[in-house]
């Protein structure tokens, strides 16, 4: 009969996302991460699998309380859903004082080619936030509150690159005006 685990999984899984977060998946050993969240390497190892299967349970984590939530807007109009997504992903990356940036930006540069599972998870994320510009733009230019003179795909595609470009600049100019105008500027690209 297996031991009960003596730690709570829910935490531990916490701090690895915190860990690959701040250090990267490819720099960060089994020992390390162990020691982050508090448990022995063979406990690790029971509990998660290997350090691979591991950061893919901290990528669907990650992508579970920090991203799931900002997609899913259906009780706002379509254009202030997206408006609400990037004053969320503003405010959330100058609070960051630790300048951590994005996991799922960070993994895909990090990653490149090594790793086409790990790369495939990263890229599923970008699809599923471009297809929520690309729904709601869509929307919107049904209703006549964003601008025809493009299609929805390549607006979408537009606010997708404004979007890891303001994660990835909030890490080295955490400047709050610079960010807002980056998303300003993107959002008026929508306007009728």
């Amino acid at each position: 009969m297996a031991r009960p685990r003596e730690f709570d999984e829910a935490a531990a899984l916490d701090a690895a996302v915190d860990h690959f977060w701040l250090h990267g998946y490819q720099s960060t050993s089994v020992r390390e991460l162990a020691s982050a969240m508090g448990i022995t390497g063979a406990s690790l190892y029971n509990a998660f699998g290997d350090k691979r299967a591991l950061f893919k349970m901290a990528l669907a984590r990650y992508i579970e309380t920090g991203i799931e939530g900002r997609v899913i807007r259906e009780h706002l109009s379509t254009v202030h859903a997206v408006d609400e997504f990037f004053k969320d992903i503003v405010n959330y990356s100058i609070k960051d004082k630790s300048r951590k940036g994005c996991l799922l930006v960070n993994s895909a540069l990090e990653l490149g080619d090594d790793d086409t599972e790990l790369k495939g998870v990263v890229s599923d994320v970008f699809v599923e936030i471009e297809a929520f510009f690309r729904r709601a733009i869509a929307e919107g230019q049904e209703q006549g509150e964003v601008s025809t003179g493009l299609p929805a795909a390549d607006l979408a595609r537009l606010l997708l690159g404004a979007l890891l470009g303001i994660r990835v600049l909030a890490r080295v100019r955490p400047n709050r005006a610079l960010l807002e105008g980056i998303a300003r500027s993107a959002l008026l690209v929508l306007k009728p």
